[in-house]
């Protein structure tokens, strides 16, 4: 009874009304049968989570998959409860640094890895290099604040000049031309991007460039790099600001939205309707994906331009970052097994519930089989 209630007081103290969703949705799956203390080579039958390595699992980065992380965490550590897995959302670029460092034992990114940090990992991973591995996808939202107006349609070039200072009230004509029957206030834009390295701008920024037709005229990067606005840090801070200002736009992983109950944006893409951020609606988009990795390296290419019906053009998807030969001897058991299992059928089912888009059948087996390779 003891442990029960301890259980409960936990999945409280997550708080978020999403992650219960996911944990319910988890529960329901399953055939509630206890976890292992952990052993290596135990099972857990309630998601099917085979548990290897003992200890401490360190790792760190994207905060827009923090919400995964979160349920994926609670879920393996009550079945492998020989193994802490301490993930921090310090943002994707600080955490392939502190990965590349060797600090961790994985990290999460919202951008594949460039090739200088390719190179740079084989200094780490002796005789292999650091890889990408698809886990989560979504839509990026736009969420705002406008007093009034819970219905609004933006375009890329609108999108652009908004965030780049050029567009600085909500009543401006390009605005209107897109929201006909909206009562736009007069009222100042307040646009706040991310203060700390993000896979999130660096995807948010690859959309405006390709889709604006030239209104963003700078180079897509974790760093923001556009004109004027305000910072916060991680999804979490750029949410919050919005909810609280009057006059917000920002961008982050749709979760937040829902969790704060924040508007957001629909995009006018050129298809027949403009296009809400919704799981279904970014999965159509990252259907579009290409491969873009070498080798073992699953890394993707997003169509960030796509004009299919229903397709959310503004999408990421978040990477797990291992070596794929020289991983740690002692962290590489528990960092399988933990990467086993968010790759599996169950693993990405907790994630619909969340605002996540589940990896499609064929990028989830590839990654399932790579991991396996780990080494």
């Amino acid at each position: 009874m003891k442990l029960q209630r301890k259980n409960r007081v936990r999945a409280l103290a997550v708080g978020a009304l999403a992650v219960s969703g996911a944990l319910a949705l988890t529960a329901c799956g399953s055939d509630n049968t206890s976890g292992s203390s952990g052993g290596s080579g135990s099972s857990a039958k309630a998601a099917n989570i085979k548990c290897d390595g003992k200890g401490k699992l360190l790792a760190s980065g994207s905060s827009a998959q923090k919400n995964a992380m979160d349920v994926w965490v609670q879920n393996y550590s009550g079945a492998c409860q020989g193994t802490e897995i301490n993930y921090q959302p310090t943002g994707s670029g600080a955490g392939v640094t502190t990965f590349l460092q060797g600090q961790t034992a994985f990290a999460g990114s919202d951008s594949a890895l460039k090739p200088e940090e390719i190179t740079k990992s084989k200094t780490l991973c002796k005789g292999g290099q650091a890889i990408d591995l698809p886990m989560v996808g979504g839509p990026i939202a736009v969420g705002y604040n406008v007093p009034g107006v819970d219905n609004l349609v933006l375009d890329a070039p609108t999108l652009a000049k908004i965030f780049d200072s050029q567009i600085t009230n909500w009543n401006d004509p390009a605005i209107k031309k897109l929201n006909p029957g909206a009562k736009l206030p007069d009222l100042k834009i307040q646009a706040f991007h991310r203060s700390d390295d993000s896979g999130t701008t660096d995807n948010f920024t690859k959309y405006l460039k390709a889709a604006s037709g030239g209104a963003w005229k700078h180079e897509p990067a974790k760093k923001w790099e556009g004109t004027g606005g305000q910072a916060a840090s991680g999804s979490a801070g750029v949410s919050s600001q919005v909810k609280q200002t009057s006059g917000a736009i920002s961008y982050f992983e749709l979760s937040y939205a829902t969790a704060s109950k924040i508007p957001t944006v629909k995009i006018n893409t050129g298809a027949k309707a403009p296009v809400e951020a919704t799981v279904d609606n970014a999965s159509k988009a990252i259907a579009e994906a290409k491969p873009a990795g070498q080798g073992n390296d699953l890394a993707l290419k997003l169509n960030y331009t796509t004009k299919a019906e229903g397709a959310y053009p503004i999408t990421l998807v978040t990477y797990e970052i291992a070596c794929d030969k020289g991983n740690k001897a002692e962290t590489l058991p528990a960092t399988k097994s933990f990467l086993t299992y968010v790759s599996s059928t169950d693993g990405q089912a907790a994630l619909k519930a969340l605002g996540y888009a589940p990896l499609p059948t064929e990028i989830a087996d590839k990654v399932r089989k790579t991991v396996a390779t780990l080494s």
